[in-house]
């Protein structure tokens, strides 16, 4: 079948599906945009590009001290966050001890946002480990945190290839980031007081000692009374003992020679 000319040849059969063009998605599929460095690097690797930038133009969400949430530029649906060290690594197992704790942190704390800002059916949250596991960017280990909601998958992703997202990038960032708690203030370990040191931090004026002192005077000469009293009573007490157990001698009578 010929159309619009002798040079426009329409082959295959007519499907009955219209077609949405977006020929602007080729820079992503082609990595027109990548950095001349490569996404490996850390130079061009846009996760550790991001942080430099302000939180609208990074579209991050919360920054951490050593992890922060971003969303997702190419999302699943509407809210689709990833949480990603600052530090770049790879591989799971390479994160320490303390990146491992806040990353698992800030995902509870993300899920509870996204909750109370859009309130889904549930989440889908996992890494992909490698470019062969799905990883865009494998070079900088990201969890992903995805919303789900009844019906979400429909005719458009699975038939038509299409995410309908009901809302623009910058304004879900907005609301979750608003959403997001603010960080607590960290609390400095008490010192424990030694013997040398006084157990109260706060310093006492010179007024406050001076009132302080006699108190602890007047206090020092009860004890010392008290201890005097009792020891009188004590040795009182001995020497009526001792006098009951010495027998007494019977008296004498002295008579007088008269010549």
């Amino acid at each position: 079948m010929v159309r619009g000319g002798p040079k426009r040849v329409d082959v295959g059969v007519p499907d009955g599906l219209e077609r949405l063009w977006t020929p602007h998605r080729m820079a992503y599929i082609t990595r027109d945009t990548a950095p001349p460095d490569g996404y490996d690097s850390p130079t061009g690797c846009p996760f550790c590009r991001a942080p430099g930038l302000s939180d609208e133009d990074g579209l991050i969400v919360a920054r951490g001290e050593r992890v922060y949430a971003v969303l997702n530029r190419f999302p699943y649906n509407p809210g689709h966050l990833m949480i990603n060290p600052y530090r770049h690594v790879a591989d799971y197992p390479d994160l320490d001890e303390a990146e491992t704790l806040e990353l698992a942190r800030m995902t509870q704390i993300a899920m509870t946002v996204i909750r109370r800002v859009s309130n889904p059916d549930g989440f889908n949250l996992g890494m992909n480990q490698g470019g062969v596991a799905g990883a865009g960017i494998a070079a900088h280990l990201h969890q992903h945190i995805v919303p789900r909601w009844s019906g979400d998958t429909n005719f458009m992703p699975v038939i038509g290839r299409t995410k309908t997202l009901p809302q623009l990038l910058e304004d879900t960032r907005r609301l979750l980031a608003e959403a997001w708690p603010a960080p607590s203030r960290r609390r400095r370990p008490m010192r424990t007081a030694t013997a040398a040191e006084p157990t109260s931090t706060t310093r006492r004026s010179p007024a406050t000692a001076a009132k302080a002192t006699p108190t602890k005077t007047a206090a020092t000469k009860a004890t010392a009374t008290r201890a005097a009293a009792a020891k009188a009573a004590a040795t009182k007490a001995a020497s009526s003992a001792r006098s009951s157990a010495t027998p007494r001698r019977p008296a004498t009578t002295t008579r007088r020679r008269t010549g």
